[in-house]
């Protein structure tokens, strides 16, 4: 999963969240998106996979904080 770019529906199912959660991660910077937009068409907005594992080990280590104590 890490090398591939991932749809915001992929994503989405991946972490078992709804599109407009994966677009909330996005706003608030904790996924980067590439745009692969040519020309004035609709954006093409893809998650790399690393991102997307990144955001879940991120999300580990603060649950693991929270129940240690």
């Amino acid at each position: 999963m890490c090398n591939k770019l991932l749809s915001i529906q992929s994503v989405a199912e991946v972490l078992d969240v709804s599109r407009r959660s994966v677009y909330r991660y996005i706003a608030l910077g904790e996924l980067s998106v590439v745009d692969l937009r040519t020309g004035r068409e609709r954006s093409r907005v893809r998650v790399p996979g690393a991102e997307v594992q990144a955001l879940v080990e991120r999300r580990l280590s603060v649950v693991g904080k929270n129940h240690s104590r």
